[in-house]
Order: structure tokens, then C-alpha cells, then sequence
């Protein structure tokens, strides 16, 4: 693995870095989550245009720029410096990946394009949490859900899929109470259970939510979140008419899980970025503060705490370039361009680098709190929404100790002796 960065790696970083900070500050982000949609449309058709961020990770024959999980990881890094609330993790990321990895040739072709130029936008709906849909952590971790098929809901509730009496088409019912966008996503792909007790199986579907007036039984409710740069929804489906995602035959637990590979490396990202900005903030704040005459951060306790947050951000920044580096060299040897014996399996290393990201993350949010004083529990004052951020990623996506165990169990670190 080669640490330094290409230039055109280093344009992308620059690139929306520049973007950002002139139209995404701490006010607009703010208006921005508290808006309806939960995002400026006008930001992220700007960035789509100029800067193609809804494609970047996507194929050239789909519209997408071509660009690989090293740069994916670039772009989520400076996003999340600024919290940019966007459909970038739910759309671009999780949607959009579900369907390049499990979607027939015709599909790919028809949905593709529209979700990288940023025209429509596409929500991932599971009835199990993110985390355990997208086997970041070990089956049998959630709330009291079985083993088997945690993103569908199981073999009881959840979403529940069945062909329809009349046509060709499926009917589903149930309901998912985390959807990330799913409020507000023109395309659901919903995970459901279907074949019955003998062979259940998790099948992806598709459900065109842009004319929701003339879906049957589909209901969208957006939830009061803990971030509110990330928008929660519960999604009711009663009876709903669905297209199946690829072959309905087949189990979509390993293309979730592929798509959970990616989604973690993005909200890894994110969460360096958040980070690496917690703590510019609060440095910047120490040397103009001042106390007993004298500037707080020339404290060797707080140089101290702020030189471990330094390295806890850095060392997180490594371990997810490593992580992306991985799923690239995987795309690689998949298209029969990568050596077999290259690189790290990539579900050990992503989800080591989101462990070590969100437990960044949240440290550098409360040492900010706390040398902030005061002034930083107030709702004004932006540190609030760097805690938050790190808060609701560890529920969603973690916790940290349940992905390091994941990743143990990917690398067969305590194998499972087997009975005589």
C-alpha cells in the first residue's frame, strides 16, 4: 500500500473542501437539516453538476465518474468536516450499491444513472438496524432479532414478501423504523423475508416512492433524531406493490453485506472527519481562551488531552485509508487485475477502521465540550451537533465493541470448536 496520495486524490479532497466551506457553513447546515427534506436540493444539485459527488464511486457505463473507494472515502471525509447533511450515505452509498451489486443488467441500466447525476435519490430500508442488516456486527447482537435473516425482520414481523395473486409482480407488508432518508428517497429498496419456514431467504425489492400518492399502502413518517444532519424514518408497507431486485431466488444477505463494506468505510470517513474538525476548533479556542491570566492551552493538561485526541484522529485516518485500500484492491481482484494474496481481507480491516473512527469521533467530540466550558452545552454553539453525530453513528453503525468483534469473527480469530 502506497500512504501518499495521487494528485487527482488530491484534487477531489481540495475540490470540495473549497466547495464546502463556501456554501456549507454552521448556519447553513443548520437550515438545512431543519428543512423538510433535511438537505439543501440546491447544494447537492450544485455538487452533482460540478463536482459529480452522487457518482463518484460509480461506474463510467452508469453515468458515474469511475472513481474507486479511495476516493469515496476522500469525499465522505471532508463532508463529514462540515456534518453536510445530503443523501450522499443513502443514496449514493447504500442504494445505489445495493443495486450495482445485486441488480440485473436492465436495472442497473434504468435506476443507475438517475441516482448519480443526483436526479433522484434512493433509500436502503431494513427492518433490522443498519448495523446488523449490513452484517457489520454478528448476527444474534440485536434487539431479541433471530438468526438467519436480520435484514428482513425474520421469520415474524419485519417485512414480509409474497407474490401476487394476480400478475407477476410481489406484495409487501410490514414495516422498518430506521430507514436512513427513507422519508424522503424518490426509489426504497426494502429487504424482505419471503419463502416461507423451509427456505426463508432475505430478497431485496424495489418500490418507486417518487409518486407516493399512487403506491398502495406505502407510508412514510420522518422521526425526531438524535442527529439532526442524518433524517430517520419509519416506512409502513401494507400491501405494497414491489419489483424484485435481480433474481428473487437468491438470498441477498452477501450483496447487503458487500454494501455494508462501503457504507461503513463511509460513515468511517465521516466520523475522521468530524473529528479532525473537533479538534481544529477546540485548539483554535485554547489559545484564545484565557484563565488565571494566561492562555488555557499553555496547561500541560490540556496540551496533554489534545495530543491524544491528535493521535486517536490520525491513527483512525490511517486505519481507514487501509480499510478503503482493501475494498479497492477487492474490486481489483474481482475484474482479474489484483494479485490473490493482496491486501487484507476487507471485513476485518473495514470494520477495525470504524471502531476506531467512531471511538474518535466521540472523544474528540466531549474533550471539545469540556475545554470549551460552557459555552459548548449551549445550543448555539456547533460542538452540540459534533456529539450528536458521534452519539447516533455508534447506534446505528456500531457499537465500536460489536464491530471489533465482527471483524474477529471475519478473521477466525476464536474459531468455534466443534463438539464431538
Amino acid at each position: 500500500m502506497d500512504p501518499a496520495l495521487t494528485p487527482e486524490q488530491e484534487a477531489v479532497r481540495r475540490t470540495l473542501r473549497e466547495a464546502l466551506a463556501k456554501h456549507c457553513g454552521p448556519d447553513e447546515v443548520r437550515a438545512a437539516a431543519a428543512s423538510p427534506q433535511g438537505y439543501d436540493p440546491e447544494l447537492w444539485r450544485r455538487l452533482a453538476e460540478q463536482l459529480g459527488l452522487p457518482g463518484l464511486a460509480l461506474p463510467v457505463a452508469y453515468g458515474g465518474v469511475g472513481l474507486g473507494p479511495v476516493e469515496l472515502a476522500l469525499a465522505c471525509e471532508e463532508s463529514g468536516r462540515v456534518l453536510l447533511p445530503s443523501p450522499l450515505l443513502a443514496s449514493s452509498v447504500l442504494a445505489a450499491t445495493a443495486i450495482r451489486v445485486l441488480g440485473t443488467e436492465q436495472q442497473r441500466a434504468d435506476l443507475l444513472p438517475a441516482l448519480a447525476s443526483g436526479a433522484r435519490t434512493g433509500a436502503l430500508v431494513t427492518a433490522a438496524p443498519p448495523a446488523l442488516a449490513l452484517g457489520l456486527i454478528p448476527v444474534g447482537a440485536g434487539d431479541g432479532l433471530p438468526d438467519g435473516t436480520p435484514a428482513g425482520g425474520g421469520r415474524a414481523g419485519g417485512v414480509q414478501a409474497r407474490p401476487a395473486r394476480e400478475g407477476n409482480g410481489w406484495l409487501l407488508y410490514g414495516e422498518a423504523g430506521q430507514a436512513l432518508d427513507g422519508a424522503r428517497a424518490d426509489l426504497l429498496v426494502v429487504a424482505a423475508h419471503t419463502g416461507g419456514f423451509p427456505r426463508s431467504r432475505t430478497v431485496l425489492f424495489l418500490v418507486e416512492a417518487d409518486a407516493q400518492e399512487w403506491v398502495t399502502g406505502l407510508t412514510r413518517t420522518r422521526l425526531a433524531a438524535m442527529d439532526d444532519t442524518r433524517t430517520l424514518a419509519r416506512v409502513e408497507l401494507r400491501d405494497t406493490p414491489a419489483v424484485p431486485l435481480g433474481d428473487p431466488a437468491s438470498d441477498a444477505a452477501p450483496a447487503l453485506g458487500r454494501t455494508g463494506l462501503l457504507a461503513a468505510l463511509a460513515v468511517a470517513s465521516e466520523a475522521v472527519g468530524a473529528a479532525e474538525q473537533c479538534l481544529a476548533r477546540t485548539v483554535e479556542y485554547v489559545q484564545v481562551r484565557k484563565q488565571f491570566g494566561r492562555a488555557v492551552g499553555s496547561f500541560q493538561a490540556v496540551k496533554h488531552r489534545l495530543a491524544d485526541v491528535y493521535v486517536a484522529v490520525e491513527t483512525a485516518r490511517s486505519a481507514v485509508y487501509y480499510a478503503a485500500w482493501t475494498l479497492e484492491r477487492g474490486e481489483d481482484r474481482e475484474r482479474g487485475e489484483g494479485r490473490e494474496n493482496e491486501g487484507d481481507l476487507p471485513g476485518t480491516a473495514v470494520p477495525l477502521a470504524l471502531a476506531h473512527a467512531l471511538d474518535s469521533l466521540r472523544t474528540a467530540a466531549a474533550d471539545a465540550i469540556q475545554l470549551h466550558g460552557g459555552i459548548a452545552i449551549t445550543w448555539e454553539h456547533d460542538a452540540q451537533l459534533y456529539f450528536k453525530r458521534a452519539a447516533a453513528d455508534e447506534l446505528l453503525f456500531g457499537p465500536p465493541h460489536l464491530l471489533r468483534a465482527r471483524a474477529a469473527e471475519c478473521a477466525q480469530l476464536f474459531p468455534i470448536r466443534q463438539e464431538a
